[in-house]
């Protein structure tokens, strides 16, 4: 891999073919791929990622929705046993169940913009400074599964390989049933699947798109 040169504004950093070919270079912006790494933001955007993902589908019976149990057990008094005034009371088998899901939790939380940003230029400088950070010309002709297989070997793109594209082309249909890539487009990239990640792989224009959106 060449030699990478940082200034106080740009790193020139490679950039390859689908033959795996250093072809040139990218300039990439300091306050992006080269700031101070926060351990803390990253922290709360995966817990922000992984709380919005979840699903409130948990539920149990709490008594009054417990069908049955409108008699009365036995008689108040007389029996030598306890008080009872439903067979659906909480300490009974097939009773009702308490302090339990009701299936309305809100699991929602939510991380400040600013923070976010920064969690995801932490995020990306981890992988520029390893070294997992892999830059394309282009992904648009890895149209079959062979093809990204291929691809992917050329460029040395090892372990869990997170790509990231443009748009939505074939590219995403080449890797579907390659359990060890996830495809995203960049509007839809998250510090989860960064982190999560031993190799990112953008193409050149997904690269500048995310770049010049992250404020």
């Amino acid at each position: 891999m060449a030699k990478l040169t940082v200034d106080t504004a740009t790193i020139n950093y490679p950039l390859f073919n689908q033959a795996g070919e250093e072809v040139s270079y990218v300039r990439l912006k300091s306050e992006v791929f080269a700031v101070e790494v926060n351990n803390q933001v990253m922290f709360d955007a995966v817990q922000t990622y992984l709380s919005n993902r979840r699903q409130a589908t948990a539920k149990t019976k709490s008594r009054h929705e417990v069908s049955g149990g409108g008699k009365k057990p036995w008689r108040q008094k007389g029996t030598g046993r306890a008080r009872a005034g439903s067979s659906r009371s909480p300490i009974w088998v097939g009773g009702g169940v308490v302090h339990t899901p009701d299936g309305n939790q809100n699991y929602k939380i939510k991380q400040n913009r600013k923070e976010h940003a920064l969690a995801l230029k932490s995020a990306l400088t981890l992988h520029r400074e390893r070294g997992s950070l892999i830059i394309v010309d282009d992904l648009k002709e890895v149209k079959k599964t062979k093809e990204a297989i291929a691809f992917l070997n050329a460029i040395k793109a090892d372990g869990k390989v997170l790509l990231v594209t443009e748009d939505s082309h074939d590219t995403h249909l080449a890797v579907r049933n390659l359990g060890y890539v996830k495809f995203v487009t960049y509007t839809n990239v998250s510090v989860y699947d960064l982190l999560h990640a031993d190799c990112v792989v953008f193409s050149k224009q997904a690269l500048k798109d995310l770049e010049g959106g992250i404020k």
